[in-house]
């Protein structure tokens, strides 16, 4: 099971991550998402947990709970949304062409 964890500070880890969630049960990856520039922690992460049941049971006991002083956010992620129909190819509408 995928899951969502929001509001980290950007001192966090993903050992730290990883530390909250193992408690639980078995942690797959765990994924901080970083900002392309500045490798900057942009405050949220994504944690893989292959149990479901175990899954669940971290999202209620860590939900609200902190890492590094401050208060997570922490529930199951949501599918990526597709952005309309994936082709973004093609070519413009250029001027004459002889």
């Amino acid at each position: 099971m995928n899951i969502y964890v929001g509001n980290l500070p950007k001192t966090s880890t993903a050992d730290d991550v990883r530390k909250a969630f193992e408690g639980y049960g078995e942690v797959t990856s765990v994924n901080l998402v970083k900002d392309k520039f500045s490798q900057e922690v942009r405050g949220f992460a994504f944690v893989e947990m292959p149990s479901k049941k175990e899954a669940q049971d971290a999202i209620q006991n860590l939900n609200g709970s902190q890492i590094n002083s401050q208060n997570i956010v922490v529930n199951e992620a949501k599918p990526k949304k597709s952005s309309g129909s994936g082709n973004r190819g093609g070519y413009g509408g250029g001027g004459r062409r002889w």
